[in-house]
């Protein structure tokens, strides 16, 4: 009775010696009934499958054995009508036989690939590539979709988690007067409705201290904090309207959300773009140490100043209000520009590259 073929080499059957359209090779025969094997050869002539084995000879249909695909170095493995099953280290075999039933080509490729190594590196090199490229613009691309198309009441939700987190962490309470933070609501009320978009726009006045300073930033539907120590460093409203026009720009082209999702992954992103509010509210204690300490692209500073050199153009006819209060942050920084949290300029485009955007826009009339 033939053994079944050495695990570590192919059947040494020439296959040139046999009837044309017939198969032979050794197996290890279960019977499904119990779990004893024993050794088998096995032949397969035209449409049928012969089992020899001890006390057994058995034949099946051809078309109702199952080959199960293949796996690494594992024997192969054909399954029997009538639940028995045959094990064979005899690759040449089964392949052949795949080839005569139209089974598992594509995988019976991917096990002859994964057994050279130079395919096993170059996948990985592959996949390292992949990784690269998705991190570099994939993901940022995915990020600018998902923002786009994020519901306006998740953001609000994201908002209302955050501006908590942002109080009890990072800012304290501003010591503003009651009459100029009306005042300056009012002016940023009728800029925001000017601008439109469906978001709740608020503004929030904080102090600073030594972690936030002179500031102003945006969280992703509406709400702009300003800080104390920008509203002493301005000279005018115009100074602060300007920087304000600056945050509703990037509220309007939905940066923060972008940076959000970059930031903090894609399940966040498929969730919250889902509508799922719950998934909003677990992540907004993340979020404020995330926007505070992550600063825009140059894209999308750009295209904030933009904006905002824009509004001031129809407004007042100039941008000289932003150039002076950036100028004026520019000198209070000093070197140390970015050390600070958020910092409007920190990973900001220079301070020279901003002014000369601005004048160029007031140059061209705010066309």
């Amino acid at each position: 009775m033939s053994q079944p073929s050495n695990p570590d080499r192919d059947s040494d059957l020439n296959f040139s010696d046999l009837t044309p359209g017939e198969l032979s090779f050794g197996a290890v025969y279960f019977d499904g009934l119990t779990s004893r094997d024993r050794p088998a050869q096995v032949q397969v002539s035209g449409q049928t499958l012969l089992v020899r084995s001890e006390g057994l000879e058995a034949s099946y249909p051809v078309g109702g054995v199952s080959v199960e695909p293949p796996l690494a170095r594992l024997r192969r493995v054909l399954k029997l009508p009538g639940g028995a099953r045959l094990e064979t280290d005899d690759r040449r075999a089964i392949a052949a036989l795949e080839r005569r039933l139209g089974r598992n080509a594509g995988l019976s490729l991917v096990q002859r690939l994964e057994s050279r190594w130079w395919v096993a590196l170059a996948s990985l090199l592959g996949v390292l590539a992949f990784t690269f490229l998705f991190i570099q613009d994939g993901l940022p691309a995915l990020a600018g979709v998902a923002a786009q198309i994020t519901p306006p009441a998740v953001m609000a939700t994201l908002d209302s988690q955050t501006v908590q987190a942002i109080d009890s962490q990072y800012l304290k309470p501003s010591s503003v007067s009651p009459a100029r933070q009306a005042q300056l609501r009012q002016e940023f009320a009728a800029l925001a409705l000017e601008r439109g978009g469906p978001y709740r726009f608020r503004l929030l006045f904080r102090e600073g201290g030594d972690l936030v300073g002179a500031n102003a930033f945006a969280l992703p539907g509406g709400t702009v904090f300003v800080t104390d120590e920008l509203l002493t460093l301005a000279k005018n409203d115009r100074e602060i309207l300007g920087v304000l026009a600056h945050e509703v720009g990037h509220v309007q082209h939905r940066h923060a959300m972008r940076q959000i999702y970059q930031g903090l992954g894609l399940t966040l992103m498929f969730s919250v773009v889902a509508g799922d509010v719950t998934s909003a509210a677990s992540v907004a204690a993340a979020v404020p140490a995330f926007l505070l300490s992550s600063g825009y692209s140059r894209q999308a500073e750009t295209q904030a100043d933009n904006d905002a050199g824009q509004w001031l153009m129809k407004r007042y006819g100039t941008t000289r209000p932003l150039q002076d209060i950036l100028k004026r942050l520019t000198l209070q920084d000093g070197p140390e520009v970015g050390s600070r949290v958020m910092d409007l300029l920190a990973s900001h485009p220079g301070e020279q590259a901003r002014l000369t955007h601005l004048q160029a826009i007031e140059a061209a009339g705010g066309k």
